[in-house]
Order: C-alpha cells, then structure tokens, then sequence
C-alpha cells in the first residue's frame, strides 16, 4: 500500500513530509506501478529530499529487492572512502640482473598493481574514455562500441621507458607478477575472472561488418599479437536475414568467428575473453618491448613463468626501470558508474584488500561493510555477495539506498561521486532512458540497475530486477534522493527491458514535474 508519511526527519532516518508535492504523485506513480504487465512484480519506491529527508513518496521502502547494478553504489563509494579520488594505480617493471653496455643478463618483471585500464583508455587530457554501451557488453547487445584510445598504450609507454633506461638487449625472461590479491570470479556479467593485470579488460575485440552478399564478412580485431590468429567463418547473407555470430577458441592463441551478418546490417561487436591474463599481459609486453626496440630472446608463445618470481613481493633490492601513473581514481569511478562496468566494480573489493595487506573479496566486502556502517548506513539491514550487482545474496532496500545517497552528499568528495553517475537522457548507461525534449533530461544523476534470466520454459526472459538510483533536481529547483526498483518482470527480450528502463525514465519526469 503506498503511503504520504507526515512526521519529522532526525539523522539519516526519513520518517515523513508534510510536501504537498507528495499528494499530486502518488496517483501518477501508482498507475504506472499498477499496469498489467506488472501483475507479478514487486516495486519498491523511495524519493525524499536531499537536504531534510522529508518523505515525498514512498511504497514498500523497507522491503528487500534485487538491486542489480546499482549496487556499484556502495562499491564505489567504499573505495573512494578507502582509495581517495587522488589515488592513482602504479605499475613498475623492475630489473633483475646485471646491466652492461645495454645488455641485460637478467628477467624483466612487471609487477601487476590492479591498475583496472593499464592506459588503455587515457585520453589525451588525462581521463579515462568511456563509451555509453561498453565493449565488456558486446555478447549481450548489438550497441556495444569501442572507444578510441590504443588499449596497449600503457604497455608501450612501459616499453618506452626500459629502451630509455638503456636496455638495448635483454636475455632472461619476461614476468607477470599477479600476486597481489587472489583471483576470483566476476559477480556481474562481462569477463568472468577477477586478477590485477588488465590489459584491455583481458578480451579481444572482434569487430565484425558485412561485405558483399554470399562473400565473408569482414573481420578486424584489437588489441593485436603476432600469435594471435582470427579465423573468419562468417558469411555476409541477404538483406534482412537474421545475424548470428559464434565465436571458439580451439588452441590458446586461435579465435574461430562462425556465423553470418546481413548484408544490411551495421557492423557488430563481439568479444572474447583471454583465459590466462598473465601470460596474455606477457605476451604483449614482449611485443611492445620489441616495438621499443628493445632486443629479448623470450618466446611469446610460453605460459607465464611465476615460478622464477621472488619468493615474497619484495622488489627493494631491484632496480625501477619503468613506472605507469593512471589517471585518478575518480576517473576509474566515472567509468564504473557510467556505463555500469562489471568487472571493474568486481574487482574494487580486492583492491580494498590488498590496500590493507589482505588477499580475499571477503576481506574487501568487511571493509566496505565497515565504511558503510561508519556512513551511518543500515548496513545490517542488506546484503551483498560481491560488488557488480549480481551475485545471489545482493539485496538491499530502496530505504537504505537512500540512506547511502544522502549520506555522499554530505563528504567532501560528493562532487566526484555525482560527476561520476550517469546522467539522464545525457550519457552512459541512461544516455535513452527520456526523449530529447524531455523535461527531465539532465536533471538526474543516477546509478541503473538491470538484472534478468533466460526463462527456458517458456521461451521467454524474467527480469529479475530493473533499478534506478540517485539525485534528481526538480523543476522548482528542489534537490531529491531517490530509489526506485522493480523485481520479477515478465519480458520477451531486449526490447521490453529497454521499455521498462524507460518506465523509470518517465517516473523521473513526474517527479521533477511535481516538486
């Protein structure tokens, strides 16, 4: 049943409102809520004002839901807590060995940092590109697209610098160490294994486009190596035939694409996730030592040898010959939340642990629990199983939400962690949730949520969760926190998803209407 509650705000506890605003919405919004299609969900609303609390709307405020994606909300505020939005990741190559008229009678060894884009994806100004519907999404989406920066640019500025360092010839090995947290498995969609060496979120981009009918598609691919071999299967069919791409990886270093595209189909993106990320990153650094002009005798095509890493991470009797700066962690943020990115958000729990000397993405999530509690959050009241939004224990209340959101808004950092949310109608994840002329378009920032499962029985699809987040600024000028959620949505496939999301959409554009 929803509700207007009339009584008084004290802390980060939002009990009522005497808005009138409240009165003209409840109509509007519960007859959205109520539509046939979503007989069989749940709903879940929150909306009060930023500064006070005041309730302007609520219904089943308390309850748990599946939060999907928006819980990078807390992922990423834990680690702007605990990293700062300063914080920049560093990644060294040290030297093992002897030195003499550019000969190196020794191993390289990169010392893997977590560094989530390995310059990647700077830009010329010193941020990190992003794109509205990520590459990691591409198996899922045919709006996927592929930002502009060389994702090997970090390894080539590491080579660049060992050529400088006076290395001219190398003759030991090439090293990835990964050793500093352990490796897991992803909990949102996207590349499915966490480790701290990441070059190119460890995928290959098959960028696949139509060539004349009855002749193979063409096929392009990045990043590249001299190893990797692309076979293209895929057929260019007639106008209008379906298109469907398979892609297989018979030996490590061979990708098979099957399929066909229509001939009249703009050009796809698919990707494939490298297997061992170590030997991967390796491979690339030899080959980006070569570009630097730096002679090695290490074989490309080897595993990753860590069996001749020092026992222990300690490199302070090695010499530095090569050091990466990324761009500030509020950068990392700004991608996370922008264009909802799975495994980056995985992987933050980690990154919190090893800043503490600690290894598992138990001891990262404690840590975000004790940031969230010292917030003045209800942490005890929700639930986490990882950090992207979709593992089976992530639940939480459209109440603590906004318990979170409100609490930003009081840090000194407030302005990164908005700047970093998807704006409505603008970019990211929310660059189509309202029209162009929308009233409300620009006036959220705001964290998406989608989580949904194939419902084989009946050839259909189960929307578990559909999410929507954040700080909206109303026609009056009024600021407004806001948690919206439905759970257990019946849809055919991709088009009823995005109908939904702009089901928010247009609850957005009541409330900023109304207050």
């Amino acid at each position: 049943m929803s509700r207007i509650i009339r009584h008084s705000f004290c802390c980060f506890v939002f009990l009522a409102s005497t808005a009138l605003a409240g009165d003209r919405l409840t109509p509007e919004i519960e007859q959205i809520i109520r539509e046939p299609r979503f007989k069989n969900a749940h709903w879940g609303v929150l909306v009060v004002d930023l500064k006070t609390g005041d309730v302007v709307y609520e219904h089943n405020a308390d309850q748990l839901f599946a939060p999907a994606s928006t819980t990078k909300l807390y992922s990423v505020a834990a680690a702007l807590d605990r990293l700062g939005k300063d914080f920049r990741f560093e990644t060294p190559i040290y030297r093992r060995g002897e030195l003499v008229d550019g000969q190196l009678q020794g191993d390289l060894i990169l010392v893997a940092s977590g560094d989530l884009t390995l310059g990647g994806r700077t830009t010329a100004n010193g941020e990190i590109a992003f794109a509205n519907h990520d590459h990691t999404y591409a198996n899922g989406t045919s709006e996927a697209e592929l930002t502009d920066p060389d994702p090997l640019a970090g390894l080539d500025d590491l080579a660049r610098q060992v050529a400088s360092a006076g290395i001219k010839r190398h003759l030991g090995e090439v090293v990835i160490d990964d050793r500093i947290f352990d490796s897991a498995s992803s909990t949102g969609s996207g590349p499915a294994q966490l480790g701290p060496i990441l070059v190119n979120d460890n995928v290959i981009d098959l960028h696949i486009a139509p060539g004349k009918q009855g002749e193979p598609a063409v096929v392009e691919h990045r990043p590249q190596a001299s190893i990797l071999k692309v076979k293209n299967k895929v057929r260019t069919a007639k106008p209008k035939s379906a298109t469907l791409i398979g892609v297989d990886a018979s030996t490590p270093w061979t990708i098979t694409i099957e399929g066909q595209i229509a001939a009249d189909h703009k050009p796809v993106l698919h990707v494939y996730e490298i297997p061992d990320a170590a030997s991967w990153a390796r491979t690339l650094l030899i080959e980006a030592l070569k570009r630097a002009g730096v002679e090695t005798n290490a074989k490309l095509d080897m595993p990753n040898p860590s069996e001749i890493l020092p026992e222990k991470m300690d490199y302070a009797g090695f010499e530095q010959t090569a050091l990466l700066r990324s761009p500030p962690f509020s950068e990392n943020a700004r991608l996370i939340l922008k264009v909802s990115h799975n495994l980056h958000a995985s992987t933050l729990p980690l990154l919190l642990a090893a800043r503490e000397g600690k290894r598992s993405l138990a001891a990262g999530l404690r840590m975000q629990h004790d940031f969230l509690k010292n917030a003045g959050v209800a942490v005890d009241e929700i639930s986490f199983g990882g950090a992207a939004g979709g593992a089976n224990a992530d639940f939480t209340t459209p109440r603590v939400n906004v318990q979170l959101l409100r609490s930003m808004s009081t840090r000194p950092d407030f302005e990164v962690y908005e700047r970093a949310l998807p704006v409505l109608g603008v970019d990211g994840t929310l660059s189509d949730a309202v029209a162009a002329d929308s009233p409300a378009r620009g006036k959220a920032q705001a964290k998406t949520g989608t989580l949904y499962w194939r419902n084989t029985m009946n050839q259909r699809y189960l929307l578990t969760s559909k999410a929507l987040a954040g700080y909206l600024t109303a026609a009056s000028g009024r600021r407004l926190a806001f948690s919206l959620v439905v759970n257990g949505v019946h849809i055919n496939g991709v088009t009823d998803r995005t109908e939904i999301g702009q089901t928010l959409g247009r609850l957005c554009e009541i409330i900023h209407q109304a207050n």
